[in-house]
């Protein structure tokens, strides 16, 4: 099998967790490489004797990847694999094309991966020459390009404040449509990086980092797309299935706290009123309230884990009426 180009973050706390859940099928939405999913399988397969993994990822490649090295797994009778080309708030879809309602645990690995950085003709990296590009499905219609070169600059400047919280969003957006027309990745990142204070560019990594957040989100509908699946997560975990989130900056971490913490809750009634009249009931309790965070030894490894946060959530048994 060829070799994966990614680190799979948090591994052993994902499996730890996804394994515990009940036996039946778990969907790693972001399928990527398939570390994840390869851990999954082997962890699943020795606790119950059998596993189940639905795969899902926008990326063509990434599924052709997953797919070569899942692929003693898909041979193995003991173990029931697919792998669908999709964005994964097309879960509730791809469940019921399946013929699946509910399910025993859901993995989201959100962000970029280390196979699209590392391949500069993808045009994630500000570090290596590439087309604006940052497409994660190459059949979407807008690339990064489009939105830089022809956004208008008030248009840009709230990009840029809304996916990435650039403080320096006006000069930045200023000196894009001064230099237009802009074609390369590395291109970019000279205006970026020449349009920053010079007291900020001795601070904190690239200057271009934020604006290469912020494209690539737009460029993807990252956030729409979070914000659509979260609530589908829940919903289709069965009694003690789990949903494992890891996250790697707060616009997506904030999502996915609020919509555990408001399934997490039970009665809000004022603790004045003898009945509850809010019919209001926890649907998960959480196993991981506070982030998990890579330790000192995966970073060593793995160095661009270090944004990581997981969170985790267990679905409630369901009361009779």
């Amino acid at each position: 099998m060829t070799a994966a180009p990614h680190l799979p973050v948090l591994l052993e706390r994902t499996v730890e967790l996804l394994t515990d859940a009940p036996e039946g099928l778990v969907v790693d939405a972001t399928l990527g490489a398939g570390g994840h999913a390869l851990a999954l399988l082997g962890a699943r397969l020795e606790r119950h004797g059998r596993a189940a993994l639905l795969g899902v990822d926008r990326d063509p490649d990434a599924l052709a990847l997953a797919g070569e090295r899942l692929a003693p797994y898909a041979a193995d009778p003991r173990v029931e694999l697919t792998l669908v080309r999709a964005r994964f708030d097309a879960l509730p879809e791809v469940l019921a094309a399946h013929g699946h309602d509910r399910v025993s645990g859901v993995l989201l690995d959100l962000g970029i991966s280390s196979m699209h950085v590392d391949r500069a003709e993808r045009g994630f990296s500000y570090r290596a020459e590439g087309p604006l590009d940052m497409r994660m499905d190459p059949d979407l219609p807008t690339t990064a390009g489009d939105l830089v070169n022809d956004l208008d600059e008030v248009e840009l400047a709230r990009l840029l404040r809304r996916f990435a919280d650039e403080p320096h969003a006006g000069r930045i957006a200023r000196a894009i449509v001064a230099a237009r027309p802009l074609t390369s990745t590395v291109q970019l990142a000279e205006v970026v990086r020449d349009a920053v204070p010079a007291a900020a560019r001795r601070r904190g990594g690239h200057p271009a980092t934020r604006t290469f957040q912020a494209l690539r989100i737009a460029v993807n509908a990252e956030l729409d797309a979070l914000a659509g699946v979260l609530p589908a997560v829940i919903d289709h975990l069965a009694p003690g299935g789990v949903a494992v989130v890891i996250a790697y900056h707060s616009l997506e971490d904030r999502p996915v706290k609020r919509a555990f913490a408001a399934a997490a809750t039970g009665c809000i009634c004022p603790p004045t009123m003898p009945v509850c009249g809010c019919g209001q009931r926890a649907r998960v309790e959480h196993l991981v309230r506070r982030p998990d965070r890579p330790d000192a030894e995966e970073l060593a490894r793995n160095p661009r884990a270090s944004a990581a946060r997981l969170r985790a959530v267990r679905r409630l048994p369901e009361e009779r009426t």
